[in-house]
This record gives structure tokens, C-alpha cells and sequence, in this order.
């Protein structure tokens, strides 16, 4: 039945607030409400022509709502609290659907709880669009942290976009907003609309916990559906923790997907597929441990390499759905490499459909500009301070490792989090409470994260990007470390590519370039960095920056890697590095692939895949990369010819490794290496090889010791080291 006599009028000014989605809580005023002699139901539907309900079983006519006026409100009476639900008369269709404001609070206390502590790990799960059913019945929960907020709204593809549809409910001691809309599903796009503390109208802002993201330059959020990866990589996670611990050998291949799948003259989009097909079969063949990629989280401008990004919890629609990004994963698994993700929590970009100001307030970031605002990136600040904001991150980084079986973190710009003042002038940044430069709430976020991965991800790691000399980086949290595992060495990298940029003539006279790096090498846990950073901006590719003529740069840049994967320390090559691209790299540009087809180009590639195979199979080479005990300089200080000699030792009976490097275009013949055991030492790899694009100069692969003391060594070995080039010999007895 439906008595108009029984059903209490609305007020002008409800009414006009619900018209011009202005009013704070819809859920007082919409949906049942008990009234004299039963219950009132109201339905804000603007544009609809009728509104019936009926049975939800059998679809029996209940009741009519009436329309108030033309504002788009329709209310009717009822004289038990029964159920029921919506026929809608559109212009054109008919909609059948319970009422939005018919269901109660859906997000539990412990969730609030641990929301407003930023404890609530599963934060995907909690907040954002999730699919899921409330009894019989099929639909989307939306959740979103806006505290300050006075009304919020979510918008989409199922209503229109209409701001009016469906405002949300406030649950006051967590500030997270909350409804569940009924029968729509995976697919669907969709935004919130907020008024900001004193009313004012925001641009429509994406999920920040979204899973799914429109691509760029599409901003929308996109309802993900709920699902349960095909995992057969049971065998890699369980036994990964070992390929990860210092004493292992990791050598990790830097990937910008895009460009790297990219092919010349196709304008046809990369994808996860491209990857599994072209990608890891690639890095299997060349021995690297590792893929390490660079960020995928959705971004809105691609100039950013990712590493602006909005979407923490959305890997990017730019290569297909995450379920295939799953897949890619996994395939590296079965192909016994691991997957390093780039992750952002320094900083965010400022487009006004993400997280800046994202409720009207400086929510994600700092209000002072001293604090919030990096001029050198016209990006904002995370406020660490923050319980909501720390816990937003940490659920971020759980999600990759967990969700998708991500092997580790690579965490961006530590350095500028760690830094109050980080490239600021004096009275550009905001002291401490303590009056210094360091962010002592970043300092507590890392700690806190780097603790909680450890602890709920066996054998995942963390990799710092940290420029400076703050101490003890990969120091545990219980010793009063930062709890990386790994830290990027930017001092190695800047100094070994400085002295390969210069004139051989000179090199003697910048010979600690090279050698200064042995002084603190053990001081963290180091990666060893030739990243993409250093291969941009105008700095030159990586052959680009030897000295000389053509042949001077490739036997520069063979002996330079012989070097680096024989020097203590993980490591990590960007692509196209591998066979000496001559451009810089362009992100929007393919790789220069045409040229590992030319002999020299694709010796350089050859060389890089025996390295990394002497690499893993000789323990000296790897398995005291932390420790001084596994490094002993022979020949340190020959100026004049620029040659280095040093021993790399290893655990229990691995047998010891000579390395001798000859950083001039003068082949050094009859050259005597103290070494402290006699027999044979067999030739593993000569950069100089014509294997490799060399001349093919050597020692026919094999030389025993002479009874002769040299270099504090009871015995030596007189060798021939070819010109620019980097010899390596395995003890034998």
C-alpha cells in the first residue's frame, strides 16, 4: 500500500541539497525510514519517469513512490520493514535493482581499527571497488579515506556520472566513506566526487587504492574483478630466499618494457604477452638472475619513466590486465628468474585527479610547501608523519610481493626522503624536532616497511636507490639500520665511469678512481648500478662514454665490464647497455636491436652473457661480495701502466680467482702477478677475446706459477694482458 497522507514532507532546504549533491549524508534521508504506521522509503533517481517497488521473490507490487516535484526524489509508504527492491521506468529501459541506501554499514570495526592506525595490510581488500555479495545479492563495495570531507559521492559508467546518484556514508572514526551499489560488476569505470571541508566542489579524483587504471591519457579508476592468480611457482618462492642472501650471486637486467619492446616502425602496443614471448627468453640467455622493472604502477605521464606514479595498487593498463602481468611473473619463475619491481613512495605528481589535496586538505602530503613540495620535480611530498599515509604505502608494497609474487622492492629516491633539506637552499626546508636535517618520520616509515616485508614476505628484498652516506643502510632495524637488503653503489658508478670517460694518457693520474671504491665497498650490502639514469639527459650511452676511437670504446667498455663483474657487489645493467647502443636511450624509441647483428655490437653481447656465467658459477666471484675477507688487491698502485690485479676468494674449498685489468691501449707483456698459491691458473675469460669483438691476445688459456716472490706473493705469473682488457683465471692445483 501507499498512503501519501502517512509519509512525512522533506524540507526545502534537504531537498535542494539533495538535488545540487550538496547534502553530507543521504543515508538520513534515503532508503527506509521508520514513520507513522510503518516505514518511509525515499529514492533519489533524477530523470526517472516511475518508481515501483516490488517482492524481491516473485516481484509482487509493493508499493509506488511517488515523485516530489521535478528534483528527482520519490517516496512512498510501507507499512513493514520488509524487503524489497527498485523497478525503475527510465526514458527508454527499465531498471530492476535493490536500493543503494537499503543496506547498512559494511565496513567492519577491526577494519576501521586498524584503517585509522594504518595497520590494515590488506588494504586492497578494504578500501577502493571491491566486487563482492552481501547475502543474495551481487555488487561493488566503494570505500575511500576523505576525512575532512563534507560530501562524497562515487561516479561512473553505472550512473551517468551523476554527482547526485549515490553519496556515500561517513564512517566518522576512521574518515572513510562507504556504499555498496548493487548488481555492477568488473569494468566498469569510475571516480569520486568530493566537496572539500568548507563545500567546495574538487576535481573528480581517482582511487587511490584503485587495482585497475584507464590508461593514460584516460583517467578514470576501473572496478577489478576479484581473483586468484594460476600460481605454478611453488618451487621458486619457496627456495628463493637463498637466491636472494648476500652470499648469492645476483646480476639483475634494468627494463623499460615499452621501449624495449618496442620495435622499429610498429606502432603496435607492448604487453605482458610481447614480454613472456620475447623478454625472458632473452634475459634467460643472456644468465642475468634478475629482471628489475621499472615502475608499472599507473602513471598518467609516460615523460616520467613511472616514476611519477598515481595508482600504487594498479599495475598499468599501458601492457594488458594485471591477471597477464601475473603471468609474466610467473613465467620468470619457470625460467628461474626473479621479478625486482621500481617502487615510488618518496613523492607524488600534482594532477588534480589524484592525490593532491584529495579531499580538499593536504591528506597524502604536507601543508607547508617547506616539507610538501619538491621544486625539482614538481611533485608532492608523502606526509610520513602520518599513520593513514604510512599504512597506505605499506599496503602498497605488501600488495606487489604478495599479490603478484614479486621478488623485491627497488625503492626510489631514499635520498630525498631521509633529507629534510634535500635540494633545498637555507630557509627552503623546515627542521626537525630536534633542529636537523633528517626526516625522522621517513627514517620510521622505511624502517617500518623494510620490517614488515621481511617479516610477511619470506625471501623478498629491498633495494635502496640512496645517493649519500647516511650509515647503515642495509644494517638490520634491530641494529638501527634502514633493514635494506641491498643498497644501490652511486659512488662506484660515478667515480669507474669517470675514469673511463678520460684519456688513457691521463688515467695515471686519476688512478684512485677505480680503487677508491675497495675503501668502503664493504661497509653495505652494494649493487653494483649502471641504470638507465646514467644513459640520459645528454650523459652519453655507456659506449658513448669510452674514450677514443671505435676500437678504444668496445675494448674500453669490454675491459669496464670485466671490471664491474669481478668487483665486489651485486649487479645491474640497464638495456641496450649489453651490446653497446651508441643513442641514448629515448623511452619513446626503440631499442638500436639493428646492431647486434654487427660483430663487434654483438661480441659486447656475448661477453656480457660469459660474465654473468663465470659469474654465478665461480663462489669467489660472488659469495663474499659483503665480506673484506673475499677481496685482496695484488697490484693496486702501478700508475704509469694503469693495471689492476686482485684476488677474489670465496667460501670452503672454492677455488681463488685472479683478476688483472689493463686500462690502456698497450698490451703489458711478460707482466708478473704475485699470487699466493702455486700451480695452474686456467684462463676463464679474456675481455680481449675475438669471441668478443678483441684481438685475441693471451696466454693459450693457460699459466702456471714460477718460484718467484712478487707482490708480497710467494709466487707469480708472467702473462701477457692485452691492451684494454680484463683477464680472469681460476686457480687450479
Amino acid at each position: 500500500m501507499n498512503d501519501a497522507s502517512m509519509v512525512p514532507a522533506l524540507d526545502k532546504a534537504t531537498l535542494a541539497a539533495l538535488a545540487e549533491a550538496r547534502h553530507p549524508d543521504p543515508f538520513s534521508v534515503l532508503g527506509p525510514h521508520p514513520a507513522s504506521g510503518g516505514y518511509v522509503v525515499r529514492a533519489f533517481l533524477p530523470g526517472a519517469l516511475a518508481v515501483d517497488l516490488l517482492a524481491p521473490e516473485g516481484g509482487a507490487f509493493l508499493a509506488r513512490l511517488e515523485p516530489c516535484g521535478s528534483s528527482g526524489l520519490f517516496q512512498g509508504h510501507l507499512a513493514s520493514q520488509e524487503p524489497y527492491v527498485l523497478r525503475i521506468d527510465w526514458p527508454g529501459a527499465e531498471e530492476l535493482t535493490e536500493d543503494v541506501y537499503g543496506f547498512g554499514p559494511l565496513l567492519g570495526d577491526i577494519d576501521l581499527h586498524l584503517l585509522a592506525e594504518g595497520r590494515h595490510e590488506e588494504l586492497a581488500s578494504c578500501l577502493g571497488g571491491v566486487p563482492m555479495k552481501l547475502g543474495e545479492v551481487e555488487g561493488v563495495r566503494f570505500a575511500v579515506w576523505a576525512p575532512n570531507a563534507r560530501r562524497v559521492a562515487v561516479v561512473g559508467d553505472f550512473n551517468a556520472w551523476d554527482e547526485r546518484r549515490h553519496g556515500m556514508r561517513l564512517r566518522h572514526g576512521a574518515g572513510v566513506w562507504e556504499i555498496f551499489i548493487p548488481r555492477i560488476g568488473p569494468g566498469q569505470r569510475y571516480k569520486f566526487a568530493i566537496l572539500g571541508p568548507q563545500g567546495e566542489k574538487l576535481p573528480l579524483k581517482a582511487d587511490p587504492v584503485a587495482r585497475l587504471a584507464e590508461a593514460a591519457p584516460a583517467t578514470a579508476s576501473i572496478i577489478a574483478p576479484v581473483e586468484n592468480f594460476s600460481w605454478t611457482d611453488d618451487e621458486w618462492m619457496a627456495g628463493r630466499r637463498g637466491r636472494h642472501d648476500k652470499h648469492a650471486p645476483i646480476s639483475i637486467y634494468e627494463v623499460h618494457l615499452a621501449s624495449w619492446l618496442r620495435r622499429q616502425g610498429d606502432d603496435a602496443p607492448p604487453s605482458w604477452n610481447d614480454a613472456i614471448e620475447r623478454l625472458i627468453p632473452y634475459v634467460a640467455e643472456l644468465g642475468f638472475t634478475h629482471i628489475e622493472l621499472m615502475p608499472i604502477a599507473e602513471h598518467p605521464f609516460g615523460g616520467s619513466w613511472g616514476y611519477q606514479p598515481l595508482s600504487l595498487f594498479a599495475p598499468t593498463a599501458r601492457y594488458g590486465s594485471p591477471r597477464e602481468f601475473a603471468r609474466f611473473v610467473n613465467a620468470c619463475h619457470e625460467r628461474g628468474i626473479g621479478v625486482i619491481l621500481d617502487w615510488v613512495p618518496a613523492h607524488f605528481p600534482s594532477d588534480p585527479h589524484g592525490l593532491a589535496r584529495f579531499d580538499g586538505t593536504a591528506l597524502y602530503e604536507h601543508q607547508d610547501p617547506r616539507e610538501g613540495f619538491h621544486e625539482d620535480w614538481n611533485t608532492l611530498i608523502y606526509n610520513f608523519g602520518r599513520s593513514e599515509v604510512r599504512g597506505f604505502l605499506t599496503a602498497s608494497a605488501l600488495y606487489w610481493l604478495r599479490n603478484f609474487h614479486v621478488d623485491g622492492l627497488r625503492v626510489d629516491a631514499v635520498a630525498s626522503m631521509l633529507y629534510r633539506n634535500y635540494s633545498r637552499k637555507p630557509g627552503e626546508w623546515v627542521p626537525n624536532i630536534h633542529g636537523g636535517v633528517e626526516n625522522l618520520e621517513a627514517v620510521g616509515f622505511i624502517r617500518h616497511v623494510n620490517g614488515i616485508v621481511h617479516e610477511r614476505c619470506p625471501g623478498a628484498m629491498t633495494i635502496a636507490e640512496e645517493s649519500t652516506a647516511w650509515p647503515g643502510v642495509t644494517r638490520p632495524v634491530s641494529e638501527n639500520g634502514l633493514g635494506f637488503d641491498y643498497k644501490w653503489n652511486m659512488g662506484w658508478m660515478h667515480d669507474t665511469l669517470r675514469f673511463m670517460e678520460r684519456s688513457p694518457i691521463h688515467r695515471r693520474w686519476h688512478h684512485e678512481d677505480l680503487t677508491f671504491g675497495l675503501i668502503y665497498a664493504f661497509s653495505e650490502n652494494y649493487v653494483l648500478p649502471l641504470s638507465h639514469d646514467e644513459v640520459v639527459h645528454e650523459k652519453a650511452s655507456l659506449i658513448g662514454k669510452m674514450h677514443g676511437d671505435d676500437w678504444q670504446k668496445f675494448a674500453s667498455l669490454r675491459a669496464y665490464f670485466g671490471f664491474m663483474w669481478t668487483h665486489p657487489g651485486k649487479k645491474l645493467l640497464f638495456m641496450g647497455g649489453e651490446f653497446a647502443q651508441w643513442h641514448e636511450w629515448n623511452h619513446d624509441a626503440a631499442l638500436e636491436w639493428h646492431l647486434s647483428t654487427f660483430d663487434r655490437h654483438r661480441g659486447v653481447q656475448h661477453l656480457v652473457r660469459d660474465l654473468n656465467r663465470v659469474y654465478r658459477q665461480e663462489g669467489a666471484l660472488h659469495a663474499l661480495d659483503a665480506d673484506p675477507s673475499g677481496f685482496r688487491w695484488l697490484i693496486r698502485e702501478d700508475y704509469v701502466n694503469s693495471v689492476f690485479a686482485y684476488l677474489r676468494t670465496g667460501m670452503g674449498s672454492a677455488p681463488p680467482v685472479l683478476v688483472i685489468c689493463n686500462m690502456t691501449p698497450s698490451p703489458q707483456r711478460a707482466y708478473r702477478v704475485g699470487v699466493p698459491v702455486a700451480g695452474g691458473w686456467r684462463e676463464l675469460l679474456n675481455t680481449d677475446s675475438s669471441l668478443y669483438g678483441g684481438g685475441n691476445l693471451g696466454n693459450a688459456g693457460y699459466l702456471r706459477t714460477k718460484a718467484v716472490p712478487s707482490h708480497g706473493e710467494r709466487f707469480s705469473l708472467d702473462l701477457l694482458v692485452p691492451p684494454l682488457a680484463t683477464l680472469i683465471l681460476r686457480h687450479e692445483r
